[in-house]
Formats: structure tokens, C-alpha cells, sequence
């Protein structure tokens, strides 16, 4: 293998050593299990991020539950458990181990790159519905909330940018928050489940919408279950690379994934599932936001305590749009080394205010679909790559790996299509998974991966 030209980024590498890791249990499941408490995740839940009369409860509260179990499980196996090993056997973050399925050029863009401009959209989402849980305290004035959400978005890049040590102190301790939050809901609901009836709670989805719509059959219960947990969590999942550097063995990253990420999306997304059903069966509440600080009030039978829940959702979400732009800052230092991080992610914030106070990032389907489409295929391929080179790291390709890019653009279209109306395609994250994977390994062995370049100092085959 020919040395070549590498990337500073590469020829820098550096894996991280045994002795800086630890047990699952303190990094890789917390972590994974904060991700999942942000209250813009199960907040979607019982709708699915879509507005679909009865979303994922429009067959009752089973095959909802059966639907989410599924797409946590398929979100730990497939999307995370190969790009986890990765890291733990080469001690290598995502930007440098992409190169093997997109090669020494292109891994410029994919997938450290992607992630990183993606971020801005998670600071979006993260600024647009914080505003709207902090609305209360402006009177839910929408101007004055418009303002909450630029000053949160830019507060939180400059944190990002410069206090990420302040706040990672707090961070581990704040996603209690919706936890307990979740937990007195559920207490307070968890009486009317015996009463909750599907067909009624769709004939209620279809009133609130004027008629509109009807409801899901199985089939496209699982199917949207499937759609929002895995758009959702598709850029975590190839994430999985970092967090794996951080494992002692296979074993933890099992268990970091099993317990970080099926577990606690079980739990979160099955919380605000049955509290949705719940206060339906007990109080004849239809309502698919268990966040919203109205239907909080409602349940606790105090607008006060619905608004004081809502800014407390909001505080704990505060860390998770800090380490966005902190991920993001990486990203372009690292693949931008000669661009000032302060233009770099101020532009990508300005682009993130504006999702917000569009009302774009507030669109959660969208957005969910959008991740999925860029990141199912990457985790794909990488699952692929993972298994044609001996379930080991080839080591980066040089140049351009076709197979990698051609794979993914047939995949994020796939996945992308049932948002630009092309084509309804049933569950279309793991679609476009399922098609970035079969297409690599075809590409592959039709002789399109270029060679494998070496790493001084680094072993090639890991």
C-alpha cells in the first residue's frame, strides 16, 4: 500500500489509548440515555413527528408499544453496534475511520463534515422548541418568543464555542429533569390507561384536525415508529464511532448501547406513549404533546405547575444545544483548519436561527426525516465496509471511494422521498440504511473501493 498524500487530519491521527477508557456505565450509556430524555424526542412520540390523526396509538396502546421496541432495538443493532466497534478497535474518532468508506478526499465532506453542518440543525430544533416551553414567561408574546429563540441559539454556539467544560459539569445531572417530569406525569395519567380506546382517539385526532386524515393500520404503526425513533437518533448512531473510543471492550459497547440507547428510548418514548393514552382514557384529553406546558397544566390540574415543568424542560435542553455547536466547532476546526470557528459556526447558527424562527425546526417529522435521509445510508455503508474488511478497519481508501458516495446518494434519495412527495417509502430511515448497505457491498465487489492508503505509526488492519 502507498503511502500518498494524506490530510493533515489523517497523518495526525492518533488512536486513544486503553488507559483513558472507562465502563460503560460513565460514558456511552449516560451519555446516549441524555440524548433521549431531551424532551423534543418523547414529546413526538405519541404523534410519531407526524400529524396523523392518533399517530402511533391509532391500533392502541400494544402494537405502539411493540412499534417503539422494535425501531430502539433496530437503532442499537443496526445504526449504532458496527460504528461502536469501529471505535473501539481503532481508538479513532468518525472523521478519520469515514475515510475507509468514503475515502481520503472524500471524507473531507463525509461524514465528519455532514455531522457537523447537521448540527445546526439539531441547534434549530433544540432553540425553536425551548423558546416555545419558555414561551409562558413572555406572555406567549410570538414576537418576544421569536427573540427567546435567537438568543438562545446564539448563546448556546458561544458556550459551545468557549464554556463546554462549564457546562458538561452540570450536563450529567440536568437530564434528570424530564425524567422526573415524565415520571409524575405517568403517576398522574397511568389510571386511565384501562380506559383508553383507539378508535375513539383517532375519531378525536380526526376532529381536532377538521376532518382531516385518518388514522394507521399495523403495519404503518411500526412504519412511522420506525421513521421518527431512527431519524431521530441516525447522526447518533454513526456518532457511535466517538463513544467507542471511550470502551474497554465489546462489552461495553453492548451494553453502552443496549442500555444507553434501546433502553432508555424504550422508557422515554413509552412514558409519554402511555401518558398520552392515559390522560385520553381519564380526562378525554386529546393531546400528542406531552411536553406542552398546557396539557401539563391540564394533568396536574395547575396551569402554574405546567408552566414551571415547561421551564424546566427548557433548562435541561440547555446542554444538549451547547454540545451541538460544540460538536459542530470540532467538526470544522478540524476539516476547516484555516477558517476562524467563530465564522464558521456563526454562520451555521445564523442558519439555525433562522430554521427557528421560521417555525421550520419546529417541524420534528421533517427534520427526523431529513437526519435519517443523510445518515442511514453513512451508517449503511459503514455496517458494509464493517464486514467486507474481516468485521476490522481497512484503513483509509485514497481519493474517492465511489462505492461509499454512490451508495449514499441512491440512499439519502430513498430516504429523503417521502418528504419532497416523491414516493411514500415505508419507514424511510431504515430504508435508507437498508439501501446504503446492499448497495456498498455490491459496489464493492464490483471493484470500486480504491486501495488502502497507510497511516504512519497506525496499523492498517485493526
Amino acid at each position: 500500500m502507498s503511502n500518498g498524500a494524506l490530510p493533515s487530519y489523517l497523518s495526525m491521527a492518533k488512536p486513544n489509548p486503553p488507559a483513558n477508557r472507562a465502563p460503560w456505565c460513565k460514558n456511552t450509556a449516560p451519555t446516549y440515555a441524555g440524548i433521549f430524555l431531551w424532551f423534543v424526542f418523547w414529546s413526538q412520540a405519541p404523534s410519531g413527528g407526524s400529524g396523523i390523526p392518533g399517530g402511533v396509538l391509532s391500533q392502541g396502546i400494544g402494537p405502539a408499544l411493540v412499534g417503539l421496541v422494535l425501531a430502539a432495538l433496530l437503532c442499537h443493532f443496526l445504526f449504532y453496534l458496527v460504528p461502536g466497534l469501529f471505535g473501539l478497535k481503532t481508538g479513532l474518532p468518525l472523521y478519520v475511520v469515514g475515510t475507509s468508506t468514503y475515502g481520503t478526499q472524500g471524507g473531507f465532506l463525509m461524514p465528519g463534515f455532514l455531522m457537523g453542518v447537521l448540527q445546526f440543525g439539531w441547534l434549530g430544533v433544540n432553540a425553536y422548541f425551548s423558546a416555545q416551553a419558555l414561551g409562558p414567561i413572555v406572555g406567549g408574546n410570538p414576537v418576544a418568543v421569536k427573540i427567546l429563540a435567537i438568543l438562545w441559539a446564539a448563546f448556546a454556539a458561544f458556550v459551545g464555542l468557549k464554556g463546554i467544560q462549564y457546562v458538561a459539569k452540570v450536563a450529567t445531572f440536568l437530564p434528570l429533569i424530564p425524567l422526573v417530569i415524565l415520571v409524575i406525569l405517568l403517576a398522574k395519567t397511568l389510571g386511565g390507561i384501562g380506559s383508553f380506546e383507539a378508535d375513539k382517539f383517532v375519531a378525536a385526532g380526526v376532529a381536532a384536525a377538521q376532518g382531516q386524515g385518518t388514522g394507521l393500520d399495523f403495519l404503518g404503526v411500526l412504519a412511522l415508529s420506525m421513521s421518527f425513533v431512527i431519524g431521530f437518533f441516525a447522526t447518533a448512531g454513526a456518532a457511535g464511532v466517538d463513544f467507542g473510543t471511550n470502551s474497554r471492550d465489546q462489552k461495553d459497547v453492548q451494553m453502552g448501547g443496549l442500555v444507553g440507547i434501546a433502553l432508555a428510548a424504550i422508557v422515554s418514548a413509552g412514558a409519554a406513549i402511555l401518558i398520552a393514552a392515559g390522560a385520553f382514557g381519564k380526562m378525554g384529553a386529546y393531546a400528542m404533546n406531552p411536553a406542552d406546558t398546557g396539557f401539563m397544566g391540564n394533568i396536574m390540574g395547575s396551569p402554574g405547575l405546567g408552566k414551571t415543568m415547561g421551564l424546566l424542560l427548557a433548562v435541561s435542553a440547555f446542554p444538549s444545544a451547547c454540545f451541538s455547536a460544540f460538536i459542530a466547532a470540532n467538526s470544522f476546526k478540524t476539516t476547516l483548519p484555516t477558517v476562524n470557528p467563530f465564522l464558521s459556526v456563526g454562520i451555521g447558527t445564523i442558519v439555525s436561527i433562522i430554521l427557528a424562527v421560521t417555525g421550520w425546526a419546529g417541524r420534528a417529522g421533517a427534520v427526523f426525516t431529513v437526519i435519517g435521509a443523510s445518515f442511514g445510508p453513512i451508517c449503511g455503508a459503514m455496517v458494509a465496509d464493517y464486514f467486507l474488511s474481516g468485521q476490522k478497519w481497512a484503513g483509509p481508501r485514497r481519493g474517492w471511494n465511489m462505492a461509499g458516495w454512490i451508495s449514499w446518494a441512491v440512499g439519502f434519495v430513498v430516504g429523503i422521498a417521502p418528504l419532497v412527495g416523491v414516493a411514500n417509502v415505508p419507514a424511510a430511515p431504515l430504508m435508507a440504511f437498508l439501501v446504503g448497505a446492499i448497495l456498498y457491498f455490491v459496489l464493492a465487489k464490483a471493484g470500486l473501493e480504491p486501495p488502502v492508503v497507510e497511516i504512519p505509526g497506525l496499523s492498517s488492519k485493526m
